[in-house]
């Protein structure tokens, strides 16, 4: 866990020095005091995570970590387990949701296998995905751990390696994530780490009925008694009742972290996985930014724990990274009212105040 430990004893937070110099800008500039609202936090944000005033954002990437679950034996999804290898090829393909909205963003999309129990090895061969598979699904969590420790370990290892390759070509992250039942194993880990009963953060997930959902909250009830996580241990929590590809995105929010890159978290379960890096460096949230507020229960108290506010709220619940990649237009948006617009002294106008 070398690459682990290192990468969380060198993150630090927010700069507080140029979040005050990009605040001093902003309330200068041609508009009543702070008018734009959030995009004006957001600058303020970018600038104390990447301390500089003119925060680079063009090159942006979502990064689709895929993996199965294997509490699936449990029927907690209204879709057989085989859709999560079917929708990598969708992706790959570009027919997804998730290739529509980054499209739209000027965003690449980097496809990654955590854990897929299809063999998607032709595609890797090819380039097409990076394979990153630990083992072909997760067990069951309703009767027992869903990984060792160390795989654990390696799940995060390989979402900071993510980040580290990345390093030099892009300039911010969009989580994204791919895996049946993986709503499942979120919302165990948001019930652990909130205190909340698991009644209380479990949604319908991919649209099962109510009857579907009782039994759905009956199995991570019996999960959580059964394994017990620790909700101050990420990793044993992640084991105990995660996914690989949670860990992967808990890994690249940590990578990102170290280098000063800001992560834009998508929905549940991107967020669960950002609960898992909290724990782990509880620095890494400064350089979180919350894409949406997802239509799935549960979202809202993992965000409040979390300490962040989601940008927009649409009633979405697809997952995939759809949310980070809207979320890209409006980090850019930010970014250009701190680098763009004029301040009164520039522009030659009069304040309010000076009347």
């Amino acid at each position: 866990m070398r690459l682990l430990t290192d990468t969380i004893n060198n993150i630090t937070g927010r700069d507080e020095s140029f979040r005050a110099a990009a605040t001093s800008r902003l309330d200068g500039l041609t508009m009543p005091h702070w008018a734009l609202g959030r995009l004006m936090d957001l600058a303020v944000d970018l600038c104390g995570m990447t301390r500089t005033m003119r925060p680079r954002v063009e090159r942006k990437m979502v990064v689709v970590f895929a993996s199965d679950h294997g509490v699936c034996a449990e029927r907690v999804s209204l879709y057989p387990q085989e859709v999560t290898a079917q929708m990598v090829h969708n992706f790959v393909n570009g027919g997804a949701g998730i290739n529509a909205l980054a499209r739209r963003a000027g965003a690449d999309i980097r496809v990654v296998d955590m854990g897929v129990a299809e063999s998607l090895e032709s595609l890797a061969t090819e380039g097409k995905i990076l394979s990153r598979k630990i083992r072909p699904g997760t067990s069951n969590i309703a009767v027992g751990p869903a990984m060792k420790l160390d795989e654990a370990a390696l799940a995060v290892e390989a979402g900071i390696e993510i980040a580290n390759a990345l390093s030099e070509s892009i300039d911010i992250f969009g989580t994204g994530d791919m895996g049946i039942g993986n709503t499942t194993a979120s919302a165990a880990i948001v019930s652990v780490v909130t205190g909340l009963a698991p009644r209380e953060v479990t949604g319908t997930g991919t649209g099962i009925d109510q009857a579907q959902l009782q039994h759905k909250i009956s199995v991570i009830e019996r999960a959580v008694a059964i394994n017990a996580p620790e909700p101050a241990d990420g990793l044993d929590l992640l084991a105990k009742v995660g996914g690989f590809e949670i860990g992967a995105i808990a890994g690249l929010i940590l990578g990102a972290a170290r280098l000063r890159r800001p992560v834009i978290v998508d929905g549940f379960i991107s967020t669960a996985g950002a609960l898992i890096a909290a724990t782990l460096s509880p620095s890494c949230r400064d350089f979180i930014i919350a894409a949406h507020k997802s239509a799935e229960r549960g979202h809202a108290a993992a965000l409040r724990r979390l300490g962040l506010e989601p940008l927009l709220d649409l009633n979405m619940r697809l997952g995939e990274g759809t949310g980070a990649a809207l979320a890209m237009n409006l980090v850019e948006a930010a970014v250009g009212v701190l680098t763009e617009v004029a301040t009164f002294t520039e522009a030659g106008v009069s304040r309010a105040d000076e009347r």
